[in-house]
């Protein structure tokens, strides 16, 4: 891996916006005029990576034959839907294959040093998409074909993959369940959609540790969501030693979501950036990207791509420990992550 520059790598591209779902779908283009809103105004601060499609050999990686051919066919006789939330026009599976392509390139340019960090803005959302089908607004599995190709095309041996969207990324857990050279951690809220993510699901085999899950109840906010990253996501991070981070990067615990219960705010949403941007500078050359996963208020994809940005070009000190009251929902999912960990990372639940 070579020397990091102090640019933010950027993918985008207005063909995202040609995956269409039924009017009234939460899963809309509109949701990237909201985050473009925000890129446009720091414009210098970018480099803006050409986006392309995934090959075949790269979506096999992590996807089916079957699944590929599942998308393919459902494009070429749309509109129609996948399931009952995954819905398909004659443009998203050309659309997905350039949303997982893109956020490929975007990775191995942070892995190679042609930028510091990065961002993809990319449309449809990946984690949810199991090896062996689409699901939940998902179509190809974003982050985890480009951890799949940082460890095939860059021998990257141990990354880091934060999931802080507000639902569980069972797609991606179920990539890695069962590797210990990938740690995947998620904040979600819980129980919700899609009904996976108890603390309990630390992983399976050789992955055993190496899945984290911090189950939040409805209501949490920036409290307890920077609680968690602190004391529980941070530590977690300093014993397995990245050598790179990917973010599922989920704007829908933001406190106006419409499919969500918690209260995020932007400034929350800050200091969470700030604390996995202080892990990447001290375990792995700063080397890491932020993917585009859900978020359904334009108000909240605005305020969270705002504090998110900001953090990566001023680069603020994180926040100080958040205190743990006695009773407290952080208090609770603190020692029933812990207690599941005990036995593969020293520290949880200190700042």
């Amino acid at each position: 891996m070579g020397a990091t520059t102090d640019i933010i790598g950027l993918v985008e591209d207005p063909r995202f916006r040609d995956h269409r779902g039924p009017d009234g779908h939460p899963e809309r283009p509109a949701r990237l005029d909201a985050i473009d809103s925000v890129l446009a105004l720091h414009r210098p601060n970018f480099r803006v990576l050409e986006p392309r499609p995934a090959e075949d050999d790269e979506l096999l990686r992590v996807h089916t034959r079957e699944h590929l051919e599942v998308v393919s066919e459902a494009a070429s006789r749309a509109p129609t839907q996948i399931d009952a939330d995954t819905y398909v026009c004659a443009q998203s599976h050309e659309v997905a294959r350039l949303a997982a392509g893109s956020t490929i390139d975007l990775a191995l340019a942070v892995a190679d040093g042609q930028v510091r960090q990065g961002i993809a803005s990319v449309r449809p959302p990946g984690h949810h998409a199991e090896a062996q089908g689409p699901m939940g607004f998902c179509l190809f599995n974003n982050v985890a074909l480009a951890v799949r190709a940082l460890e095939t095309e860059h021998r990257v041996e141990r990354i880091l993959v934060l999931d802080w969207d507000v639902h569980h990324g069972n797609g991606t857990q179920h990539s890695f369940e069962n590797s210990p050279s990938v740690l995947y951690a998620s904040t979600h809220q819980f129980p919700f959609y899609p009904g996976t993510g108890a603390a309990t699901e630390a992983g399976i085999e050789r992955g055993l540790g190496a899945t984290l899950n911090v189950p939040l109840p409805p209501g949490c906010g920036d409290e307890e969501y920077v609680g968690a990253l602190q004391r529980l996501v941070a530590p977690a991070a300093r014993a397995f030693q990245p050598q790179m981070i990917l973010v599922s990067c989920g704007f829908d615990a933001h406190a106006e979501d419409p499919l969500a219960s918690m209260q995020v705010t932007g400034p929350g949403f800050g200091h969470m950036s700030a604390i996995v941007r202080e892990l990447a500078e001290d375990l792995c050359d700063g080397r890491l990207v932020f993917v585009l996963e859900g978020g359904y208020a334009e108000s909240g994809l605005r305020a969270g791509m705002q504090a998110l940005v900001s953090d990566l070009i001023d680069r603020p000190l994180p926040p100080p420990a958040t205190e743990v009251p006695p009773g407290s929902a952080l208090a609770s999912v603190i020692g029933a992550v812990s207690e599941v960990h005990a036995g593969h990372f020293p520290g949880l639940g200190q700042a």
